[in-house]
């Protein structure tokens, strides 16, 4: 039997890693954070000297990633964002990383995972689908207060226009595009605390997990 999946798409600075570690310690489960892979795939990328825009380079750093690259702090800076969104419209890359967060996905007793296609690509047939977004302002403004919290000199319409254009090319990819589900839940925290936001989530999943448990008992059988 699958476990219980909760999948977290949404843009940059929603609030979905917030969201997604929250429901992790609540229920105990393990939780990738989605993005880290194409960041490590980027940075890895940039490092080596490689062109970020070549298919076929990105490619190759994906095919050979090692995971303990997703505990490098560098992962959480601007730079790193960028590489990632720049690595991530390729179609090699995605196919490379498709495999580790398919195998993720079906940890027992469930696993979460946040990303930009979780619940289109990587587990479609997930029990429980949030969509997180919020409006592009307050998302710049998130990024910048951790930005500048991090040491980072960036200003706020530098950190707004990143947003929107990190936005267009995660919608606009041919790859596994940024999309909602059609069955995922919309959670927009552009006025929440995190607070308000976690509660929200705790219950979108909740019922998402009452009708999961239904449907167990009504097909006992299902994979």
């Amino acid at each position: 039997m699958n476990g219980f999946i909760i999948a977290v798409d949404g843009p940059a600075a929603s609030g979905k890693g917030t969201v997604s570690s929250g429901l992790a310690i609540l229920y105990g489960y393990p939780v990738l954070d989605t993005g880290l892979l194409y960041r490590a795939v980027g940075m890895a990328t940039a490092r080596a000297g490689a062109d970020l825009d070549s298919a076929e380079a990105a490619g190759a750093v994906a095919s050979a990633l090692d995971p303990a690259l997703l505990d490098d702090p560098a992962l959480r800076t601007r730079e790193a964002g960028e590489a990632a969104s720049r690595v991530a419209v390729h179609p090699p890359v995605r196919a490379a990383l498709l495999d580790f967060q398919r195998a993720f996905a079906q940890r027992q007793p469930g696993a979460v995972i946040d990303g930009r296609d979780i619940g289109t690509v990587i587990a479609p047939d997930a029990p429980a689908k949030l969509f997180v977004t919020a409006r592009p302002e307050v998302r710049a403004e998130r990024r910048w207060r951790q930005l500048l919290a991090q040491g980072e000199a960036v200003t706020l319409g530098a950190v707004l226009a990143d947003i929107r254009l990190r936005d267009e090319r995660d919608s606009g990819r041919a790859a596994a595009p940024l999309v909602r589900a059609d069955d995922a839940v919309l959670l927009d925290t552009s006025e929440m605390t995190i607070d308000q936001a976690a509660d929200a989530a705790r219950r979108i999943v909740e019922a998402a997990r009452v009708r999961w448990e239904a449907s167990l008992k009504d097909n006992p059988n299902a994979p």
